[in-house]
Order: structure tokens, then C-alpha cells, then sequence
């Protein structure tokens, strides 16, 4: 039977009622239904925002428990870090049916994390992490995750409906003791030689290869003014010696006596036992979204648990596939209308700033007119009293 938690996990305007948050710590951060500040469709898109900085969000939606025993698990959703995330976790966890979700908590036991890009299986109560590095995408834009398990123990990462990663479990977790271990009964033989050069015992030092590294300046002078009594005795400064060669080696040769390098042998593993059932969780039955972030914004939607890989494909297509376009369009649209905005700012502010420039060059042209007048006013009652006679004065 294909579990399509799509159709039962909808995000409405009625999503309070099937998702229910953890009362674990009293200062969750609150979810609110939104298609964000760009989208490709206003309702289609609308999805679970984180709205507050700096806190820990906690929610999560219960479904009909079933067990993912000879089939494959599909594991999908969209996320969107339209405020350009720095710090903080956009990723689902899937939990045992029986969880308390009043009291889910980042310690709470789950079946599966994914995103980050982090695959993380829980084996025998213990947390796996998947030993290979997978990169997220780092845009503001929305994008398709899934995680594909299969009853042969294989797995598929898939970004945008592209395969990113892919493998056994066995192989890319460490469920599993090694099969392998170096056998501890081995030694290295002392007579192994994994030199592959050596020294030429028939290579000789030049005789005259020991120069000093440094010497006087056979440049120097002694100042005129340097007085023995009051100085010391003068010296002259010391540079490096152009015939300085170094510390002497003796060249390399190939070593007759070399024997490669030593491999410590491996025998079975005892504590080895395979494990054919490391994909099967029997009561998978809620979602969570457990998550610390700095800065909120982060929308997840388009949430799908089923057995069905093509099925997960063409919901994928059908939802992110149709609305991305438009989404990347109207994303396009306002960061060039604010690119736009911030070049206009940036040219009133210049204009502004020449405009002050001309005042303050007008101003001190007219200062300078004032002043040329004071002056010849000044200098013209000067003449005038000069031109008046003595015998009138």
C-alpha cells in the first residue's frame, strides 16, 4: 500500500489542527502558513515559516503507522531559506508512531534526519551519520529533497529531482563493525626495509664546502666620529656569505634493500554479523520538524512519506516542478527592482553631495568677492586721503 502523507498533511489555512506543537520548552519560536516574499504560486506554495530569530522550533503531524518492510521508503519535501540562512537547520525528522509530540525535543528518538545535507538512520538506539559529505543548495530559492531507501540496502540522495548521492548502507554508515580488522597477531618483520632511498655511503663532502653563513661587510666603514673610548672597538656588520652552501647531505640513491611498503594484513572481523533488516523501521507514523535557527524564514511544504519512487518523482514535478520557474522569475523580478532602488539612492545621494559642493564653491567665491571689495574699498580711502593737500590737512 503507497503511504502518500501528501494528501494528509496539506498545508491549509486549517494546518493547526493536524500538526501539533511541542510543549517541551515554553519559548518555541511560532510557525506561521506563508508563501514567503517571492513565490510561483501564491496558495500552492504556502508553507510552514519559521517567524522569530534565535529560537527552537518544534512541531510535528502524526499519520497512520506502517512499516517500511520489503519495500522501499520515500522520504520527501521542499524547503526555501528565503532569508538567505547562516546558521540554523532545515531538516525533517521522521519518528516511531508512539512519540509523545507534546513533548518531542531534539533528544527525542527518531527513525530518520535528512537534509543539511545530513542523512542520519537511528540502528540499535544509536544515531548513524552518513560518512559522505553531500552539499545543500545555498540560494534563497525553493528546492526539492528526497531520500530513497530500499529493501536491498541501497540508498539514493536526490536534490531538485537529481540523484546527488547514492550507495549501501553498509558501506556509507558505520551501522556495522568493519569486516575486515588488521590482524593483531601480525608484525612488521624487523629486517623489513621501506626505505626507497638512501644515502650514498661513496658521496664525500667537498672540501670546501663549510663557508660561514654569515660575514663582515667588507663594505663597512668605520664612522669618523666613532671614539673607541666611549664606543668600543669597532666591527663591522654582518651579511650573508654568497658562498654559503648549507648544511651538507650526502645524495640519494636507490635503496637495493627495499622491499615496499609494509601492508598489515587483515583477517575476518569475529564481531562482524551482517544485518539484512538495517532499512526496516516497522512503526513509522510522524513528521517533525525539530530545529534550531538564528535567523528565521525558512518555509518547508510538500511534505511526502511512500513506497513509490516514480510516484515521489511526479509529485515533485507536480509541485516544486511547476512553480519553480515562476517562483526563480518573481525572485529575479525584485532583486532587480531593489537592485534599481539601491542604484537611485545611490545616485540622489552623489547628486546631493555635488550639489553641497557647488554651494560651498559658490559661497566661497562669494567670500572672496566680499573680501576683493573690502579691500579695494579699503585701498580707495587710502588713495583719497593721500590725494588731500598738506596745507589742508
Amino acid at each position: 500500500v503507497t503511504i502518500n502523507i501528501l494528501s494528509l498533511l496539506v498545508l491549509d489555512d486549517e494546518w493547526r489542527s493536524r500538526w501539533v506543537n511541542s510543549k517541551h520548552k515554553s519559548d518555541y519560536g511560532e510557525w506561521k502558513l506563508t508563501a514567503g516574499n517571492f513565490y510561483g504560486d501564491a496558495e500552492k506554495d504556502k508553507g510552514l515559516q519559521t517567524s522569530q530569530d534565535a529560537r527552537f522550533y518544534a512541531t510535528s503531524a502524526h499519520f497512520e503507522a506502517f512499516s517500511n518492510e520489503g519495500k522501499p521508503l520515500v522520504i520527501q519535501f521542499t524547503v526555501k531559506h528565503e532569508q538567505k540562512i547562516d546558521c540554523g537547520g532545515g531538516y525533517v525528522k521522521v519518528f516511531p508512531a508512539d512519540l509523545d509530540q507534546t513533548d518531542m525535543h531534539g533528544d527525542s528518538s527518531y527513525y530518520i534526519i535528512t537534509k543539511k545535507v545530513h542523512v542520519i538512520f537511528n540502528y540499535k538506539g544509536k544515531n548513524h551519520l552518513i560518512k559522505k559529505e553531500i552539499k545543500c543548495k545555498d540560494d534563497e530559492l525553493t528546492h526539492l529533497y528526497t531520500l530513497i531507501l530500499n529493501p536491498d540496502q541501497t540508498y539514493e540522495v536526490k536534490i531538485d529531482n537529481e540523484k546527488v548521492e547514492s550507495g549501501t548502507l553498509e558501506d556509507d554508515w558505520d551501522f556495522l563493525p568493519p569486516k575486515k580488522i588488521k590482524d593483531p597477531e601480525a608484525k612488521k618483520p624487523e629486517d623489513w626495509d621501506d626505505r626507497p632511498k638512501i644515502d650514498d655511503v661513496d658521496d664525500k663532502k667537498p672540501e670546501d664546502w663549510d663557508k660561514p653563513e654569515n660575514i663582515p661587510d667588507p663594505d663597512a666603514k668605520k664612522p669618523e666620529d666613532w671614539e673607541e673610548d666611549m664606543d668600543g672597538e669597532w666591527e663591522p656588520p654582518m651579511i650573508p656569505n654568497p658562498e654559503y652552501k648549507g648544511e651538507w647531505k650526502p645524495k640519494q640513491i636507490d635503496n637495493p634493500n627495499y622491499k615496499g611498503v609494509w601492508v598489515h594484513p587483515e583477517i575476518d572481523n569475529p564481531e562482524y554479523s551482517p544485518d539484512s533488516n538495517i532499512y526496516k523501521f516497522d512503526n513509522i507514523g510522524v513528521l517533525g520538524l525539530d530545529l534550531w535557527q538564528v535567523k528565521s524564514g525558512t518555509i518547508f511544504d510538500n511534505f511526502l512519506i511512500c513506497d513509490d519512487v516514480k510516484e515521489a518523482e511526479a509529485i515533485g514535478k507536480e509541485t516544486w516542478g511547476v512553480t519553480k520557474e515562476p517562483e526563480k522569475k518573481m525572485k529575479q523580478e525584485q532583486d532587480d527592482a531593489k537592485r534599481k532602488e539601491e542604484e537611485a539612492k545611490v545616485k540622489e545621494q552623489e547628486t546631493n553631495e555635488e550639489g553641497e559642493e557647488e554651494e560651498e564653491e559658490e559661497e566661497e567665491e562669494e567670500e572672496e568677492e566680499e573680501t576683493k571689495d573690502e579691500m579695494e574699498e579699503a585701498l580707495s580711502d587710502t588713495e583719497d586721503e593721500e590725494s588731500v593737500p598738506k596745507d589742508e590737512l
